[in-house]
């Protein structure tokens, strides 16, 4: 037996008239005339097959079949109420699910109060964070898998995705303590020729290897890379231990080991950048939330003029690509 459709205005008025039992209350109540909302109540009535209400001069009463209904009618509207409330949120992007790949060393600098303060506006958005390299949070847009992608040395084109620079940062040179160089307050590149190198491997991050090397290749060397690490708290960690140095990003310092220095580099022009990445095409809410976000977060270190601005409402660890 195929189930009656219960249109909402009728059991909006019904469940109004079953609290106020008065047709003249309920109506006003309602901000309509006391014919329409009879005319509602019939209808209604037609639909389920029986009197809902027991009319009497001066008095209305719930019947049995009113009395049966009302919970009911009440849930429905109720559930529509939440629904609607659930759709605004999520069409203002207050609420919903959004997805951010970052590299680890963000966690050093940006990341923290990007997040407190994307939390503190929509504390209704339900943020799931992913440690993740520069290519494959690159890929993981592509493949949207990820949302926002939070990462250093974007590729200078990619026609899907937009970037916008969110940190500009120069580089350190990581040594161990007991190297002579640590005793300088600068360490000018090229003494750091001959040294072996700890440094990422290219494929987690190929923009910033380049950059690092090319750094190097500017002063008359190529670094001889010894051993490699995904994370840069490996990578500090095995300087520690003497099997080489390495060239970092200055939030690298925040890494406390004792047996580590971190010296300024000497050409100390060379800087780093740091760029928060969409979908072009991306209309998600949520995505023109963070990025307003970020656009109203207080400078850290030189931020260029970033390649595009335009908000189109959009796993392997890596603590620095």
């Amino acid at each position: 037996m195929d189930r009656p459709e219960l249109p909402l205005p009728q059991l909006h008025a019904f469940v109004v008239l079953a609290e106020e039992l008065h047709f003249g209350h309920a109506a006003t109540r309602l901000g309509i005339a006391q014919p329409p909302l009879s005319q509602q109540v019939r209808r209604l009535e037609e639909k389920v097959g029986y009197a809902l209400f027991d009319r009497e001069p001066g008095r209305v009463t719930l019947t049995p079949a009113g009395r049966a209904l009302l919970p009911a009618a009440r849930q429905t509207l109720a559930g529509l109420a939440d629904g609607l409330a659930a759709a605004r949120a999520a069409g203002s992007g207050r609420s919903g699910r959004l997805r951010i790949g970052f590299a680890a060393s963000l966690a050093l600098t940006v990341l923290p109060g990007l997040l407190r303060d994307f939390r503190q506006r929509f504390p209704d958005a339900d943020l799931d964070i992913r440690e993740m390299t520069t290519a494959p949070q690159l890929d993981a847009l592509r493949e949207r898998t990820i949302d926002i992608g939070l990462l250093r040395e974007p590729p200078p084109d990619a026609s899907e995705l937009d970037f916008r620079t969110v940190l500009s940062e120069p580089f350190v040179a990581v040594l161990p303590t007991a190297h002579p160089l640590a005793a300088r307050r600068t360490v000018p590149l090229e003494r750091l020729a001959g040294e072996p190198f700890v440094l990422l491997p290219r494929a987690v991050g190929p923009r910033l290897y380049d950059r690092i090397t090319g750094l190097c290749e500017e002063v008359g060397f190529s670094p001889r890379i010894s051993q490699h690490a995904v994370e840069w708290q490996t990578v500090c960690a095995l300087v520690e231990t003497g099997l080489g140095v390495s060239v970092a990003p200055a939030s690298i310092r925040r890494i406390r080991l004792r047996g580590v220095a971190f010296r300024p580099v000497d050409p100390g022009t060379a800087r780093t950048r740091v760029a928060v990445a969409w979908r072009r095409n991306d209309r998600s809410p949520l995505v023109a939330r963070l990025l307003e976000t970020i656009g109203q977060a207080p400078p850290q270190g030189r931020r260029p003029r970033p390649r595009s601005t335009a908000v189109t409402a959009p796993h392997a660890p890596d603590a620095g690509s």
